[in-house]
């Protein structure tokens, strides 16, 4: 999900209101504090902690190594980034477009072999929260967890802000359109479907998101094929000559082309349910990020050549795709393209929504939310609670953006799920250099790569607010940041509060 770039450069828009978000979350921290405040010794601090006392524990060894993969391959939304995100690195990289994306494969791969480092050692189902937790202490890593909660509920909501605006533009393609109530209803009826396949079964969930990943990848790749076959070449004499393209703005623009990489991290959170996660999560991890980064580098350089090398037109289009297979005298693949995005949008939501409450109960299970989250269905094996918890955060987020309008709503919890991801993500490249030096295994590699995805997420987190987002979006980094101290502050409270349950929890992080 790369929304940020839509929210950096989009027309001005107005509305904040988030107050509803930090209500949600205030009445959640204290139902946990009163919980927590009850004096428990360390024996039994540890005994709520551990797997094998919960009722009921995840569907382990369910997940075969194509269902993990299709974990990060439907939350990354490979289609969403030539029907919508590819606007923004076009508008900046312009025929360097493809460079960018280059790059950024390479940076995000690098980051994904970080990731990989600590999967190896630690597959757990809070993953980020446990692998930085485990190495710079419990409130630390609780703050990732949290920080992680928001990335993916937030593109949750964004995800399925999009589905409408896909909806709209699939029926207008025929002459057809909806009512915004009746587009409201339906979006509704979206979270409730996505809510119960999460709920259901994650290995029902898994395959239908890669199922679906695989159907609307290929209608692009398809559509695509048939643009440059009218085209006549495939060689792009201006965008090959590389020493002609714009060196400035290629950097710039890869800044925002990681964006659309964000969530090839989230294999990891269901390690528990893989069987095989030693195995399965750095290879889903890395070879989503490869996979991605491969689709998003051809797939810019064949619609900047299907547009006659216009990148401008593509920078300043919102359904760029759709204006390219129009430039090609295809005037019916646009309803097909919509079609296909609004299927990814679904995989999607998917994807966060089982990432997302699988961070809500490791959480949950480790006491830094209520302990409810760490429940799991005695039938279905997942945590039902935390499934509910993010299906109705989903939809009460969403409900409350609508006054903005669909695409800002979009915008808006694009960038701040954006900020939570890339701030996680060099927590991880930071975190794998020290957990194997911990263990005496650091080799000089492991050191570069730590080194080199580290550098790229810094640089990724200083482009998103130097220079400073304009009006409205002025606003968000200070709402992200904001969200980080309400989280620093009830972590930092439990450990002044309860001493005692927080060091039983470290050395129940330890491993």
């Amino acid at each position: 999900m790369g929304a940020l770039a839509r929210g950096r450069v989009g027309d001005a828009r107005a509305g904040q209101n988030i107050r509803l978000r930090f209500g949600m979350a205030i009445a959640c921290l204290k139902d946990a504090s009163r919980k927590i405040a009850t004096p428990i010794d360390r024996r039994s601090a540890m005994s709520a902690t551990a797997d094998l006392k919960l009722p009921s524990q995840l569907r382990h060894g369910a997940l075969s190594l194509p269902e993990t993969i299709g974990q990060s391959i439907a939350n990354i939304a490979p289609t969403l980034t030539p029907a919508l995100n590819i606007s923004v690195v076009a508008g900046i990289a312009g025929v360097g477009s493809w460079v960018s994306y280059l790059i950024a494969t390479i940076g995000c791969v690098f980051v994904g072999g970080c990731i990989a480092m600590l999967a190896k050692r630690h597959p757990e189902a809070g993953s980020y929260f446990i692998y930085i937790g485990r190495n710079f202490g419990p409130v630390t890593g609780a703050l990732a967890g949290w920080t992680m909660i928001l990335a993916y509920l937030a593109c949750a909501i964004a995800v399925v802000s999009s589905f409408p605006l896909f909806l709209i533009a699939f029926l207008g393609a025929f002459g057809a359109k909806l009512s915004m109530p009746m587009l409201v209803a339906l979006s509704v009826i979206f979270i409730g479907l996505i809510a119960y396949a999460s709920y259901r079964d994650i290995r029902v969930s898994s395959r239908l998101g890669l199922l679906l990943e695989i159907v609307s990848i290929s209608i692009i790749v398809l559509i695509t094929a048939i643009v440059v076959g009218k085209h006549g070449t495939v060689i792009d004499p201006v965008q090959l000559n590389v020493a002609k393209l714009p060196a400035g703005g290629v950097m710039s623009a890869m800044a925002f082309a990681v964006f659309s990489f964000v969530g090839f991290e989230s294999s990891a959170t269901l390690a528990k349910e893989s069987n095989n996660p030693r195995r399965n999560v750095p290879l889903a991890v890395m070879g989503s990020a490869a996979a991605a980064g491969i689709f998003f580098t051809i797939i810019a350089y064949c619609m900047v050549l299907g547009m006659n090398d216009k990148a401008s037109v593509i920078g300043n289009s919102g359904s760029p795709f759709a204006d390219m297979t129009n430039a090609a005298h295809l005037p019916w693949a646009a309803g097909v393209v919509y079609f296909a995005a609004m299927i990814s949008a679904f995989a999607c939501a998917l994807a966060c929504m089982n990432a997302g409450s699988r961070m809500l109960y490791s959480m949950g299970r480790y006491q830094f939310l209520h302990g409810a989250m760490g429940n799991v269905h005695d039938t279905h094996k997942t945590p039902y609670i935390a499934v509910a918890a993010s299906a109705a955060i989903t939809l009460i987020g969403f409900l409350a953006l609508l006054p903005q309008g669909l695409l800002n709503e979009f915008n808006e919890t694009g960038t701040l799920c954006t900020y939570g991801f890339v701030l996680v993500y060099l927590g991880v490249a930071v975190t794998a250099a020290v957990d194997l030096k911990r263990a005496g295994s650091l080799k000089p590699y492991h050191v570069v790569a730590s080194i080199i995805g580290a550098a790229l997420m810094l640089f990724v987190i200083y482009s998103s607010v130097v220079p400073w987002p304009a009006a409205p979006d002025q606003y968000l980094p200070e709402i992200f940041a904001g969200y980080l101290l309400l989280g620093l502050v009830w972590f930092a409270t439990l450990k002044a509060r309860s001493p005692a349950v927080l060091a039983s929890i470290a050395n129940d992080m330890e491993g």
